[in-house]
């Protein structure tokens, strides 16, 4: 495959026409956010969040960055976390597919089922290169699992995907676009295309699955690290080093402040069940919620 990052005016006028023609979406500019509403405290280092299959909320908790074994995945009951799986190490990105979760940690990801029982779906070394930091995670509606690989965030980032036959392949290495530094958030954005940002970057992209190719939707977002997409099609990224939270539509290319103040806002996810949009805080150790408002 040939792989690239174009920015190219022309394909990405043609990229936004098909964008809208798909979906119509309200502008940005009219979103306002309430005021954020903490619904969980004490986690340790959380990271990622999402809704289980069982309606409750789950989160990964980093524990002691580096220390092995010292991380899990907690469930929140009313606003308390309790522990739901552990023996992890650095757990970051969280998706849920069919009934199971699956965690991106560190050099392999985990497969947990409903009963909190721990496998591991794809070890290191089952990746065709070495993965230096995994940290993103996102699931298709296949089965095709994605993972991101952060490197050491200035080289060697990439994205694989995880066969159903648990076969891995390289989507998009730096090594192929030169461009490319620390992928981290991703989001399926229909069936053949995957957006993603990038942490050293602060760029978001639409890659294409087929051919490897990723053309440039925004930049200036920070050290981007989640991404999420509302009920009305908007796109939500998070700064983590800038505590920053910026919302675009997909007809543009300009996205805007939406909340500020945060100490390192991670994997941002949208709950449809609520209409919020839910902020991990790392170093807070809090979930804050927020209710969108047009």
């Amino acid at each position: 495959m040939r792989h690239a990052l174009s920015r190219g005016i022309g394909l990405r006028r043609r990229l936004m026409c098909l964008v809208a023609a798909a979906v119509v979406l309200a502008p940005a500019t009219r979103l306002t956010a309430a005021e954020p509403q903490v619904i969980v405290r004490g986690l340790r280092s959380p990271e990622s969040v999402t809704r289980g299959p069982d309606g409750r909320l789950y989160v990964t908790e980093i524990g002691r960055s580096g220390v092995n074994g010292d991380g899990a995945l907690a469930v929140i009951e009313g606003d308390q976390p309790k522990e739901f799986a552990k023996g992890l190490d650095d757990p970051m990105g969280l998706v849920v597919h069919g009934h199971d979760f699956f965690v991106a940690d560190k050099n392999r990801v985990w497969r947990i089922d409903a009963t909190g029982t721990t496998a591991v779906y794809a070890a290191a070394d089952a990746f065709p290169t070495k993965p230096l930091f995994l940290n993103d995670i996102e699931a298709s509606p296949q089965g095709d699992i994605y993972v991101s690989d952060c490197g050491r965030f200035v080289s060697n980032g990439a994205i694989f995907c995880i066969k159903p036959s648990k076969e891995i392949v390289v989507v998009v290495s730096q090594k192929t676009a030169p461009e490319l530094k620390a992928p981290n958030g991703m989001l399926m954005d229909g069936p053949g295309h995957l957006l993603f940002v990038d942490f050293t970057s602060g760029r978001l992209n639409r890659l294409n699955l087929a051919d490897g190719k990723a053309v440039e939707l925004a930049r200036g977002l920070g050290s981007t690290d989640g991404l999420t997409r509302d009920a009305k099609g908007r796109i939500y990224t998070s700064d983590w080093r800038g505590g920053r939270i910026f919302v675009m539509n997909s007809q543009s290319d300009q996205p805007r402040l939406l909340l500020k103040g945060f100490k390192s806002p991670a994997d941002i996810y949208f709950d449809a069940q609520t209409g919020r949009l839910l902020i991990p805080d790392t170093r807070a150790g809090t979930i804050t919620a927020v209710t969108l408002e047009d």
